[in-house]
């Protein structure tokens, strides 16, 4: 019973760090609605894929060490169960951290883009729903101090 406990703890906690954890452009954070951004014109010269690191905030890590101790606990008599108790919490506390990290990590792109002044900018931001190349015009949309590059909507005279 105390095993599908512990897994069930960890499952939940995975789902939960995979769903708080986006740097995609197709995702506005709530802290940045209504809010006035600066936009800059611009061309792709180039797109590279790259790979985002998963975060680690510490709490896979702590959760991973609650689960841990708790099953390590009930294995043995009070002494063994208090060794392999602290065992478990070190182990759990490494794999909570090392499933953080790995359900954090996002596909991602290194957009080369030349400005309409000349300036050229490297943006990385994770891969969203649109297909950016090189040629595409774009808007660099900076708002507080983070920016995501998109294509740039057709000019209404």
């Amino acid at each position: 019973m105390q095993r599908l406990a512990s897994r069930l703890i960890l499952a939940t906690m995975v789902a939960t760090l995979a769903a708080c954890a986006t740097s995609s452009p197709d995702v506005v954070q709530r802290g940045d609605a209504q809010r006035l951004s600066t936009v800059q014109d611009g061309t792709i010269l180039s797109v590279r894929p790259v790979t985002i690191d998963g975060s680690q905030s510490g709490l896979g890590g702590a959760a991973g060490a609650v689960v841990g101790g708790v099953a390590g606990s009930s294995v043995g008599g009070s002494r063994e169960s208090a060794i392999v108790g602290v065992i478990g919490a070190v182990a759990g506390a490494a794999i909570g951290n090392a499933v953080e990290r790995s359900s954090t990590k996002e596909e991602g792109v290194e957009l080369l883009v030349q400005l309409r002044n000349g300036d050229r900018r490297a943006i990385v931001q994770a891969k969203g729903n649109e297909n950016l190349q090189p040629g595409d015009v774009v808007v660099i949309v900076s708002t507080g101090g983070k920016v995501r590059v998109t294509k740039a909507p057709p000019v209404v005279n």
